[in-house]
C-alpha cells in the first residue's frame, strides 16, 4: 500500500491517492451502491446509517455520516460522470443535520489506474465554502480521507473473498512431424525448453529452475515491461518417458496469487509424426478475470514448441 498527498495544494482543494492490491473493477464497484458505501465511506469512528446511490450520470449521491456523539453531516448531490472502470465524478452540498443549511460545496473526481497487478485510486476534491464555520471540516479532509481509505481497503478485501473462485478448463492439441522422444525432451531438458517456454519481447526471464522428476519442482519468474513480476511454480506428480507428464502449478502476479492449475501433457505417435495434447483445469482467485487468456497463452507456447522442433 502507498499513500500520497499533494502537500502544495491550496486549502480549498485536495488530492490523495492509494495503491490497492485489487483489480480496478473491484475498486470501482465499491462506489456503485448504497450497500457498499455504508461499509466504508466515512472517516474512522464515524458510520453511515443512511445512503442513497443511483450510480449513473445525473443519479443521486446522498450520504449521512454520523459522529460518535450522534450529530450528523449530510452530503447531497448527484453524479456528473461515470466511465467504468476508469473514473467517476459527483457534486455535493454538505450540511450539519438532515435539514441543515449547506455549509460548503464539494466537487469530487476519482480516477482508477492499473499499476501492475494493483490499482491506484486517486481522489481530487475542490471546495467552495458557504459558511466560514465549516472551514475546519474542510481542513480536516486530508486526515478524514486517510482513515476512510483504510476502511475501503477492508471493504475491497471482503469483496475479493466474496468473489469466490472462477474455473477454467481447456485442451490444446497439435499434430506435427517429430518423434515422441523429441517432444518429451522439449519438456524435460532445460536447454530444449528454454527455446520455447518464454513470452514475447515485452517480458524478461529473471529466474528459471527445473527438476523434472516425480516430486520435482519447476520455477520461472518473469519481469514484464509494465513492471509486473509473474511467478510460475510447479510440482510434478506423474512422468512416463516419451508419453506423459502430469503436474500442478500456481501463478502469482507480484504478491497476488491468481490461480492454481492441474495440467497434463500427453504424447502419442501419429501418422503425421506425433500428436501432442495439453489439458488444464484451473481455479482463479482474488477477483482475477482470466477471460480465456490462459488458453490463448498455451496455444502461443505450443506454436513456439512446434517451431522449435520443425523449424
Amino acid at each position: 500500500m502507498t499513500l500520497a498527498n499533494d502537500a502544495k495544494a491550496p486549502a480549498d482543494s485536495l488530492t490523495i491517492s492509494r495503491l490497492f492490491a485489487a483489480p480496478r473493477e473491484t475498486l470501482f464497484k465499491a462506489w456503485s451502491s448504497a450497500e457498499h458505501i455504508k461499509r466504508w465511506f466515512s472517516p474512522e469512528h464515524l458510520n453511515v446509517p443512511e445512503a442513497e446511490i443511483d450510480f449513473r450520470p445525473g443519479g443521486v449521491f446522498i450520504v449521512c455520516m454520523r459522529m460518535p456523539d450522534g450529530s450528523e453531516h449530510w452530503m447531497r448531490g448527484a453524479f456528473t460522470e461515470i466511465v467504468a472502470p476508469e473514473r467517476l465524478a459527483f457534486d455535493c452540498e454538505v450540511s450539519t443535520g438532515k435539514n441543515g443549511k449547506p455549509g460548503f460545496a464539494v466537487h469530487t473526481i476519482v480516477h482508477f489506474a492499473t499499476e501492475g497487478a494493483s490499482t491506484r485510486m486517486t481522489v481530487n476534491q475542490s471546495y467552495k465554502i458557504h459558511d466560514p464555520a465549516f472551514r475546519a471540516a474542510v481542513g480536516g479532509a486530508n486526515e478524514g480521507w486517510r482513515t476512510t481509505l483504510d476502511k475501503l481497503e477492508r471493504e475491497v478485501a471482503r469483496e475479493l473473498v466474496a468473489a469466490g473462485v472462477a474455473r477454467g478448463v481447456f485442451t490444446v492439441e497439435r499434430k506435427f512431424k517429430a518423434t515422441p522422444a523429441q517432444v518429451f525432451r522439449a519438456f524435460v531438458d532445460p536447454a530444449a525448453k528454454q527455446r520455447w517456454f518464454a513470452g514475447g519481447d515485452d517480458m524478461t526471464i529473471i529466474e528459471r529452475t527445473m527438476d523434472v522428476r516425480v516430486g520435482g519442482r519447476e520455477r520461472v519468474v518473469n519481469r514484464w515491461a509494465n513492471g509486473v513480476t509473474s511467478y510460475f511454480d510447479a510440482i510434478y506428480f506423474d512422468i512416463v518417458a516419451d508419453r506423459r507428464l502430469v503436474y500442478a502449478y500456481e501463478m502469482h502476479l507480484d504478491a497476488r496469487k491468481i490461480s492454481v492449475s492441474l495440467a497434463s501433457i500427453e504424447i502419442e505417435p501419429d501418422p503425421a509424426g506425433v500428436r501432442l495434447k495439453v489439458s488444464e483445469q484451473g481455479l482463479f482467485f482474488n477477483g482475477y478475470e482470466d477471460g480465456g487468456s490462459r488458453e490463448g497463452g498455451t496455444n502461443y507456447l505450443m506454436d513456439k514448441l512446434v517451431a522449435s522442433l520443425t523449424g
